[in-house]
């Protein structure tokens, strides 16, 4: 023993340290390939945000994200502290260690290993009352993080239990990991416990330490234990690169680099490349995918495309034309991966570009709006879209109700010839999607009214995003109902029916538009609420997206999303979609409406 307090040092730490300097020397390869990857105004960016306030921001979602997880923790309370037990109790073992060197050795700092095995080189006495104030602390972390384990491991078996219906399957390097991981801190409490009688601790490592000397009396037997602490810190280190818990120092890198201001322009630059491997495989959003209704597509889910996209798979591809895109999994990431654009870039490296046919002239837009003869600024652009056409029952109640409140519009694509682009967008053709944003945007641009209307989630969400009109307001049909209701401009009556009201995705995932509309319903139904709704909401299964799902598979999602809906036997579904509108109506037994049509039923007639 005095040797080793001497020389701080025995063979039983060479695994952990030959791990230690394997897993620096990687970490240190990937990100110096990751920023060079970067072009040089994204490095000037990151560089940039080292030194302004966007440091701090980083740091607090460090903590906030990968060390205590608040996003899961709000999600369920139980699988929050199975992460952050784990997480935050390793980082605060690793810190204490730490302070422990620099506190009583102050000559071994920067030797890796002597922080983890600190407890067997100095032998010292808890007598002094920052000694013992250590002490309960390694030992209180240390069973914050066992108790992480074994939920962790109690999760494998009955996920259910922690708010999972299903968890992910893991590969080979994932086991491994896994497995080397469980075995960590069990291996480490009985260590520290062998040498508590001598070098210190408290109520966990010296109550088991009684417990082991009632079988074991010689400290020699020790030496065994340590081993097997120290090899499997080191299995856990050598296979992290090729598990999922590779996420745990990617998730800090992604962090900068989305502070940073830095996207990810295809599907294998440096910011991709981190969303992929920051990707911690927890299964979150196996659940929440929709693609589950149809038993032969869950191996699609996004958790297992991202694992496709980082062993660079050939069936990744597939995979990604596989998703509804309907971004519920992009929601409810606790990483905040935008897979939803990983799936658009990589079909964008495939997209071949054709020729899109539209027959929207300016001087048609001009002649209509000749036509109107009306005050400037009390007028609006309507945009009824693609879908919308498809369901003329929507822009028809729609434009009844402006000619109730007396409001001027122009219907931009009254004749159905103008496309948004978000269809070529949806097919990985963002760049050839360009050409007509430029062209509509000009025509939109010169049209006298200023604020566009458009009844299609789905039109609302690119004119949003990829669109830069100057001056022009863009809302979509039902916020622009809530104001004329709000407004006074149109007054309607309470009915004696209750309805249900189905957030489409790209309405509310996608353009965040939840209150509006249910401010609106709910002055003419007895509005329900139900678990899936608003954030959580659930796809109709219509999609543009997917080039994979047949018209039988989607009434599969269609009529497993409607069960969900309906649960409490409301006399309407309600939707803000012409899309949704389509699909739940070809599966429902009961009625579905749109939000203009409800309204335009319910208006009073003076």
């Amino acid at each position: 023993m005095k040797e080793r307090i001497i020389f701080g040092f025995d063979p039983f730490v060479i695994p952990f340290t030959l791990g230690m300097v394997f897993i620096i020397l990687y970490l240190l390869t990937g990100t110096t390939r990751i920023v060079l990857s970067l072009s040089n105004s994204e490095r000037v960016s990151l560089f940039k945000s080292l030194f302004s306030r966007s440091l701090f921001k980083s740091i607090k979602e460090i903590f906030t994200d990968v060390l205590l997880h608040i996003k899961i923790f709000k999600r369920n309370a139980l699988l929050g502290y199975m992460h952050s037990s784990i997480a935050f109790g390793w980082f605060m073992l690793i810190f204490i260690g730490h302070l422990e060197v620099m506190l009583y050795t102050p000559h071994r700092n920067g030797v890796l290993y002597y922080p983890v095995f600190f407890r067997f080189f100095v032998m010292e006495t808890n007598e002094t009352l920052r000694g013992a104030f250590f002490f309960f602390l390694m030992d209180l972390f240390l069973l914050i993080v066992l108790t992480g384990v074994s939920l962790a491991i109690y999760k494998r078996f009955r996920s259910i239990k922690l708010g999972m219906k299903r968890t992910s399957k893991h590969k080979p390097g994932d086991k491994i990991a896994m497995i080397a991981l469980w075995m960590v801190f069990p291996l480490r409490l009985i260590a520290e416990s062998f040498t508590a009688d001598i070098s210190g601790g408290s109520f966990l490592t010296k109550g088991v330490n009684k417990i082991l000397f009632n079988f074991v009396s010689n400290h020699d037997y020790m030496l065994p234990v340590w081993w097997a602490y120290s090899s499997v810190l080191a299995i856990f280190l050598f296979a992290l690169p090729f598990s999922r818990y590779m996420h745990i120092p990617t998730e800090i890198l992604l962090i900068f680099l989305r502070n940073a201001g830095i996207k990810s322009t295809s599907s294998r630059d440096g910011f991709a490349e981190t969303e992929i491997y920051s990707c911690s495989s927890c299964g979150i959003c196996i659940d929440a995918c929709p693609m589950l209704s149809v038993e032969e597509k869950s191996k699609y889910t996004t958790v297992y495309l991202i694992r496709l996209l980082r062993r660079r798979k050939s069936e990744s591809l597939g995979a990604v034309n596989q998703c509804l895109m309907c971004r519920k999994c992009v929601e409810l990431c606790p990483v905040q991966i935008d897979s939803c654009r990983l799936k658009l870039l990589k079909k964008g490296e495939v997209f071949q570009n054709g020729v899109f046919n539209h027959n929207y002239r300016k001087d048609e837009v001009e002649k209509k709006e000749q036509s109107v003869n009306i005050k400037e600024q009390d007028g609006i652009i309507y945009y009824a879209g693609c879908m919308t056409h498809l369901t003329p029952a929507i822009y028809t109640s729609f434009i009844k109700i402006l000619k109730r409140a007396n409001i001027p519009y122009l219907f931009a694509d009254e004749d159905g010839s103008v496309c948004c682009g978000r269809p070529l967008i949806l097919s990985g053709g963002e760049s050839s999607a360009k050409a007509l944003i430029r062209e509509n945007t000009a025509l939109i641009e010169s049209c006298t009214y200023k604020t566009l209307v458009l009844s299609c989630p789905i039109c609302l969400k690119v004119f949003k995003e990829n669109y830069e009109l100057k001056d022009v307001r863009i809302i979509h049909h039902s916020e622009y109902i809530d104001e004329l209701i709000s407004k006074k401009v149109i007054e309607v009556e309470m009915s004696d029916m209750s309805a249900i009201y189905h957030d489409p995705c790209d309405l509310g995932r996608g353009c965040l538009v939840y209150d509006a509309p249910r401010r609106a319903l709910s002055k003419v139904v007895a509005l329900q609420t139900i678990d899936s709704e608003k954030r959580e909401s659930i796809c109709c299964g219509g999609s543009l997206a997917s080039r994979k799902f047949s018209y039988s598979e989607k009434r599969e999602v269609a009529s497993d999303s409607l069960n969900t809906l309906i649960a409490m036997d409301p006399d309407l579904l309600i939707t803000s979609c012409p899309l949704c509108l389509k699909t739940f109506s070809s599966v429902n037994r009961k009625e579905t409406l749109d939000i203009a049509q409800l309204i335009e039923k319910q208006m009073i007639k003076h």
